[in-house]
């Protein structure tokens, strides 16, 4: 079994569709038709997947991602945002709200299943053996665990994994188009694909607090992690 994944969904069709694909591809499902409903099955059981509509009656996927990013216990569960709008204001929010990956309607149920798939992957099969430090941060891939000045830092899956990549290459310029392919498994990416990156990186300085200073922008060519 893949995983256990929950679809919030109000479409009928739609929902139907992606729970047949996904369980195709071995996930098993549990459906819902509203925010509400989405909020009450993740406190009956977290999962480990989300996938979220962003237009729901009753409670809307934005406020349902901001409510799970702001619960310790689901802080860091793996989302992935389904929107009809393609506004590159719209996906930006959806990021900002804490979303780890998008996909804008009609999309590939397939597509979606390869990005489910991923996601997981990265959670769970992190191949760094041990901890990296610089200066009172702290980052253990194996307990996925980051300290920051002697305090946890709740991290979603992809601010962690790009946090990771970071501190991989500390001292090294790491460009847009290599953390993409790094953390989000994107061989080419276009311009909004490439502000997911920005999102990220200034959500992840903002957890940081003082040890986010480090993350160091270089205009025009990427992101390095100051060691020193």
């Amino acid at each position: 079994m893949v995983g256990d994944v929950l679809i919030v969904e109000d479409e009928p069709d739609i929902r139907r569709l992606v729970v047949l694909t996904l369980e195709r591809e071995g996930f098993r499902c549990r459906a819902a038709a509203t925010g509400t409903e989405a909020l009450r099955e993740v406190k009956a059981k977290v999962p480990d997947l989300v996938v979220l509509d962003l237009m729901l009656p009753e409670v809307d996927g934005l406020e349902v991602c901001r409510r799970l990013r702001a619960d310790r216990v689901t802080s860091a569960l793996p989302i992935i945002m389904l929107t009809a709008k393609a506004d590159e204001v719209d996906r930006v929010v959806g990021l900002e709200m804490g979303a780890d990956d998008y996909l804008v309607k009609p999309f590939s149920p397939r597509e979606l299943a390869a990005r489910a798939r991923a996601l997981l992957r990265r959670v769970r099969q992190r191949e760094t053996p041990r901890a990296l430090s610089v200066g009172t941060l702290t980052l253990d891939a194996d307990r996925h665990l980051v300290t920051a000045g002697g305090q946890a830092v709740p991290l979603t899956p992809k601010e962690f994994d790009l946090l990771q990549a970071l501190l991989e290459s500390a001292g090294r310029v790491l460009s847009r188009e290599q953390l993409l392919a790094r953390v989000w498994g994107y061989a080419r990416a276009d311009e909004i694909e490439s502000r997911t990156v920005d999102v990220h990186v200034r959500r992840l300085r903002a957890k940081l607090g003082a040890e986010g200073r480090r993350i160091a922008t270089l205009k025009g060519v990427g992101y390095r992690f100051e060691a020193e």
